[in-house]
């Protein structure tokens, strides 16, 4: 995958999670700023999802550490926790804030 592609899959994939948590029944808020997606609990807890060109991975950022997800088998994949992106913040969300979201 070059640059550009990697540039349109990722915001794809970030516009889809704020339509998601746009769309559900919770309270989690968000925030996009310059490519970057914040979640918000109703706690205050923060979880950052961003895209890293140089890598061609989306990153999370949440309490439970960092993650990087490079793309495997056209879906975005965490090596370290053996996730998919929607898993992972499915999880995280409700470690930090409670709320459930099924992602997809």
């Amino acid at each position: 995958m070059n640059e550009s592609e990697f540039n349109a899959l990722a915001e794809a994939t970030l516009l889809s999670i704020e339509q998601q948590v746009e769309d559900a029944d919770t309270e989690l808020d968000f925030e996009m700023s310059s490519g970057i997606l914040t979640l918000t609990a109703e706690n205050g807890s923060k979880i950052i999802i961003n895209r890293q060109v140089a890598t061609l991975e989306i990153w999370v950022a949440a309490r439970s550490g960092g993650f990087h997800l490079g793309r495997q088998d056209n879906v975005w994949f965490c090596q370290s926790t053996g996730e998919t992106l929607q898993e992972l913040l499915t999880r995280v969300v409700v470690e930090q804030g409670g709320e459930k979201i099924s992602f997809t």
